[in-house]
C-alpha cells in the first residue's frame, strides 16, 4: 500500500537496503535524478518492467510533479 514518507524515513529505508525507483520521464530523470535511484519510467512499470528489482527488499517509488 502506498505511504508518504519524509526524508528521515527515506534515509532509514535506504540504509536498510530499500530500493529507490524514480518513475520520471527519461529527459527529467537525466536532469534531476536522485543518487542511486533506479530509473523505470512510469509507462514501463509492469511485471516485466520491474524485473531488475529485488523482490525481497522494500521499494520506494519517487516521482516529482510540479502540478
Amino acid at each position: 500500500m502506498p505511504t508518504d514518507i519524509g526524508l528521515d524515513e527515506l534515509d532509514q529505508l535506504l540504509a536498510g537496503g530499500a530500493q529507490l525507483v524514480e518513475v520520471l520521464p527519461q529527459d527529467e530523470y537525466v536532469e534531476e535524478h536522485l543518487p542511486a535511484a533506479v530509473h523505470i519510467p512510469l509507462r514501463d512499470v509492469s511485471a516485466t518492467g520491474v524485473e531488475a528489482l529485488d523482490r525481497e527488499c522494500p521499494v520506494v517509488v519517487y516521482c516529482w510533479d510540479s502540478l
